[in-house]
């Protein structure tokens, strides 16, 4: 697993920082969408070879993705959750665990204050549990035990925005609409209503123990969150601690956004099942095109149209801009398609400082009429050139 992000950049696993920086700027550059509008191959593309930049540009995260590969993600990349499962695992391979020397010598160091059922409930999540909810405790899907329910995060929501290029540059909010699973107010998301019972699942201990020999652990009970007693379900939400509900989220969209970016909303995702936290919304950008302006990166272009005279004996023009009107000065004998640049005036960097340009790009117009003035001004400007402006075309 530790050469698929690699793979995926295609660079080898030594490769050093300049060469991954180099590959993911070539692959961005061809899997972007703005280059690519509407193939959602391409996009799919973008998104894994962002994902897998952003763990190998980090050393930290690189380091922990070499050892432990897809886990070192489900660990969230916690040098201590890293160093927990290690120790562990290394103690488990010289035979601990119960009866086996845990905590003493040559066994399993002190971890006190780390939930190694947490852990592993973590990394052993999914794997043959059947797709069971995520955040059951313990080793459930690890074993593939059926053990009662316990509090688990909620799902985490998926859904597109629409953005004009003007809201991408300047930054906006929205105001979604969006059907979720909510808290049930009745039992106030804990699933449960009523008198107080012992927990069948630990009886009335808080603890239960899971799995075998070196991977023996005791955990929390995923059944009473540890407090031994658990009440009746709830008959509103029939114990989930959940009810549909249509709600109502602002969300702040950053300046600088491209097609494709994700904006994440902590906590307004789907809430969790008897009283686990909720997920996260995460908002897809999707930018419509500007008739006039066209984005490159984090450069802006505008065609910037001119008459004859401007063009030849230059002039100062008013021109706009997604923040107001700029005055330019057109040097004499411009060109159509020279470029006059406003610095700093384009798209804000999404991380990091600074911002894009902004270019305006010539475009001599002649007149819409030809009076016979215009006529004779013409033909003495066909005698003015020195040479013939095609000369030079070969194809």
């Amino acid at each position: 697993m530790a050469e698929e992000l690699y793979q995926l950049l295609g660079v080898s696993r030594g490769a050093s920082e300049d060469e991954i920086k180099k590959a993911y700027r070539k692959l961005a550059r061809k899997y972007h969408p703005d280059v690519n509008p509407g193939n959602k191959a391409a996009e799919e593309k973008f998104k894994q070879v962002s994902a897998a930049f952003e763990v190998l540009s980090h050393p930290e995260k690189r380091k922990l993705y070499d050892e432990f590969g897809e886990d070192a993600a489900k660990m969230g990349y916690d040098p201590k959750k890293a160093e927990a499962f290690r120790a562990y695992r290394d103690a488990a391979s010289r035979g601990g665990g119960p009866g086996g020397g845990f905590g003493g010598a040559g066994g399993m160091p002190d971890m006190e204050g780390f939930d190694l059922g947490d852990l592993f409930g973590e990394l052993f999540r999914n794997r043959g549990g059947g797709g069971r909810a995520a955040g059951r405790g313990g080793m459930e899907d690890a074993f593939g035990r059926d053990e009662p329910e316990g509090p688990s995060r909620g799902e985490d929501l998926h859904a597109q925005v629409r953005l004009s290029l003007r809201d991408a540059v300047t930054g906006t909010e929205r105001s979604l609409s969006i059907t979720r699973p909510g808290r049930c107010k009745k039992c106030k998301g804990s699933g449960h209503f009523g008198k107080p019972e012992t927990c069948p699942t630990c009886k009335g201990s808080g603890k239960i123990r899971q799995g075998r020999g070196p991977l023996s652990v005791t955990g929390t009970c995923p059944t009473c969150g540890g407090s031994g007693k658990v009440a009746p379900p709830c008959d509103l939400c029939g114990g989930t601690g959940r009810v549909e509900e249509t709600a109502r989220v602002t969300v702040k969209i950053p300046a600088g956004v491209q097609s494709g970016s994700q904006v994440r909303v902590a906590g307004q995702g789907a809430a969790g099942a008897q009283g686990g936290p909720p997920g996260d919304l995460f908002l897809e950008v999707q930018i419509e095109p500007h008739p006039l302006v066209r984005r490159e990166g984090d450069d802006l272009y505008v065609e910037l149209p001119v008459t004859v005279a401007e063009a030849m004996l230059g002039a100062q023009v008013r021109a706009p801009t997604f923040t107001g009107e700029v005055t330019l000065t057109v040097p004499p004998h411009s060109q159509s398609g020279r470029k006059l640049r406003l610095k700093g005036q384009g798209v804000p960097a999404l991380r990091g400082n600074g911002r894009g340009d902004l270019y305006f790009e010539l475009l001599i117009r002649v007149p819409e009429k030809t009076t016979a003035d215009v006529k004779a001004a013409a033909e003495t400007l066909a005698r003015a050139y020195a040479h013939d402006v095609r000369a030079d075309l070969h194809l």
